[in-house]
């Protein structure tokens, strides 16, 4: 079973609104295995930034102008998803694939929606499912399953998938370690929850859009608030 974790980051908020990614980040794991291989890139997004979305991220335009556009990284980032019995392990699908499918259509790709094409395990479901009433962003995940994140001073898609597939890994009760090649194969029962998790998510008519709470909002404006500060500081 190959499964790609999967992140982006973007200009703003809604792809409704104009915003573009700016970075994609995917990491491969095969039959629970890490293999090393990674897929990485920044983008130009042809368009401004929000404020807020530099405080959270740190990328600028002027960082990402002499960056490759969708267009010219398209067919490498699909050809790197697009392999048979791929599926895709996303925090909050709905907001990755929606940025996604949105650059393919700017650039009238006949590949979308990518949820036709491959599985989407949402690990934002999987957690509410697992933790209902608590917080369930991936800070509040690290937290919970003793992941060390105090390295993420700002969100970076390829950091956010690493961290995303150590969480998936404690999620599914599987072995935790990084090192390539050397885990233990999961169990039957490990292997029979994630066919489940597929198949909720298949039987679903349309991919939810998931908002964040009240809780887990006030969290992420603490995070921007102390970015500030620390840019002020500097």
């Amino acid at each position: 079973m190959r499964q790609i974790f999967l992140d982006t980051e973007t200009t703003g908020l809604s792809p409704s609104d104009g915003h573009r990614l700016t970075e994609i980040g995917c990491i491969e794991m095969i039959n629970r295995r890490f293999t090393g291989k990674r897929f990485q890139t920044y983008l130009n997004p042809e368009r401004e930034i929000e404020k807020a979305a530099t405080e959270i991220t740190g990328l600028t335009l002027d960082f990402l102008r002499d960056k490759p556009k969708f267009l010219e990284v398209a067919e490498e980032f699909l050809a790197f998803i697009n392999m048979p019995g791929t599926e895709l392990i996303i925090h909050n699908a709905p907001f990755d694939l929606g940025f996604l499918n949105h650059e393919l259509t700017l650039i009238n790709h006949t590949w979308r929606p990518i949820e036709n094409y491959l599985n989407v395990i949402d690990t934002l479901v999987m957690a509410r499912r697992m933790h209902p009433g608590q917080h369930n962003n991936l800070d509040a995940l690290c937290r919970r399953y003793r992941i060390d994140n105090t390295g993420r001073d700002y969100h970076g898609a390829l950091l956010d998938a690493d961290l995303l597939s150590r969480v998936y890994l404690n999620m599914t009760a599987g072995q935790t370690s990084m090192t390539l090649g050397t885990e233990t194969s999961s169990s039957p029962v490990i292997e029979t929850k994630i066919r489940v998790e597929r198949i909720m998510r298949q039987s679903e008519a349309s991919m939810l859009i998931l908002r964040a709470d009240e809780e887990e909002l006030k969290i992420h404006l603490e995070k921007l608030a102390m970015i500030k500060e620390r840019k002020e500081s500097a």
